[in-house]
């Protein structure tokens, strides 16, 4: 029997809703992972509500939960790293320690960086300092990196002026350091606005994703932590990046839909979790000439 992998999971948690690991870690154990969440926040709920309550976890403890971990023999069983949100630079740090000390247990092990930074316009923010570090130090030790628009423009102090443009801004980031670039959601001048597009480079080439765009009364949040999550679950359980890629984008679909159809703000995960696993859905990723 094959062996069901291991990911660490370190990122935002909310008591209510879906955002972060609350968004993340139920798809992703139900495509097939074992996930071990490591919460980097505790909030009532994800802050574009505008008001929550809760509290960021003190960045020594993410290096001290690992040291558990390591002392039941367990830490080179896992096989992979997830990261999100974080409350601050210090915090960002402490996950590098324990990615390099992940990868001297299984030198296989992948490392995905989600690069928060925010959304000001959708009243969600992390600090300067905390871009600064994603900047400066998180992209060299990614193995993946799955930025949206808004965090490939500020990684690369400009904003996409076409879709070829993303494409060069995204094999820039290979250069320092990263196996694959996931750009999440495409936002560029001559995008058809009844398209969400999905963008993925390696050095291999690039392939472009294309499915129809939801309406919804208020966007639902999560959506990009559940597409970096099941885009790295399906790596681990052995797809080629393309067709992890192309499965990511097929199961966050269906959830999308069943949001939709339930006229819901959070994402209804748990109505679409067979859907997660099995999407009725397919969207080829077409291959860019370059």
């Amino acid at each position: 029997m094959k062996r069901t992998p291991h990911l660490l999971a370190i990122q935002s948690h909310v008591v209510f809703g879906h955002a972060g690991n609350s968004a993340a870690v139920f798809a992703m154990q139900r495509v097939g992972v074992n996930v071990w969440p490591l919460n980097t926040v505790q909030f009532s709920n994800h802050t574009q509500y505008g008001q929550w309550t809760g509290e960021v976890l003190a960045s020594e403890q993410i290096p001290a939960l690992v040291d558990g971990i390591a002392g039941i023999g367990e830490l080179g069983n896992c096989d992979g790293v997830l990261s999100g949100y974080l409350g601050s630079p210090a915090q960002g740090r402490a996950i590098l320690s324990v990615v390099q000390r992940i990868k001297a247990a299984n030198p296989k092990a992948l490392y995905l960086c989600d690069p928060v930074m925010g959304h000001p316009e959708k009243g969600c923010s992390v600090a300067p300092e905390v871009s600064d570090f994603l900047l400066d130090e998180a992209v060299a030790a990614a193995d993946l990196l799955c930025p949206n628009q808004l965090e490939l423009n500020t990684f690369c102090g400009r904003a996409a002026q076409s879709l070829d443009d993303c494409v060069a801004m995204a094999r820039s980031l290979l250069a320092r350091g990263p196996q694959a670039v996931l750009v999440k959601h495409l936002a560029y001048p001559g995008k058809r606005p009844e398209d969400f597009e999905m963008l993925l480079v390696t050095a291999q080439g690039s392939w472009l994703v294309r499915r129809p765009l939801l309406a919804f009364a208020r966007q639902p949040v999560g959506v990009g932590d559940l597409t970096s999550g099941v885009f790295l679950a399906r790596v681990l359980l052995g797809d080629e990046l393309v067709s992890a890629f192309e499965f990511a984008a097929a199961a966050v679909h269906e959830v999308l839909l069943e949001t939709q159809a339930c006229a819901s703000y959070e994402l209804e995960l748990v109505r679409a979790q067979d859907r997660i696993v099995h999407p009725r859905v397919r969207f080829e990723a077409v291959r860019l000439a370059e």
